[in-house]
């Protein structure tokens, strides 16, 4: 069977943590900051983490990422 290759865009997209998490950026940042307030504006500005819904999924399309 062959080996399963990273899903590229995937791996774009989300870095994996020290202790095997799954870091991604957020959305709805990349224009119209006008209609948003100061409080989402600044908190838009951080990664979080991937959801535990989306974990599984999204961890095996980064399977042989380091």
């Amino acid at each position: 069977m062959p080996k399963q290759k990273t899903h590229r865009a995937s791996a774009k997209r989300f870095k994996r943590t020290g202790s095997g998490g799954l870091k991604r950026f957020r959305a709805y940042t990349s224009h119209r900051f006008h209609g948003k307030t100061v409080k989402q504006r600044r908190q838009l500005r951080k990664a979080s983490m991937v959801s535990a819904s989306d974990f599984k999924r999204i961890k095996r399309m980064v399977a042989t990422m380091r």
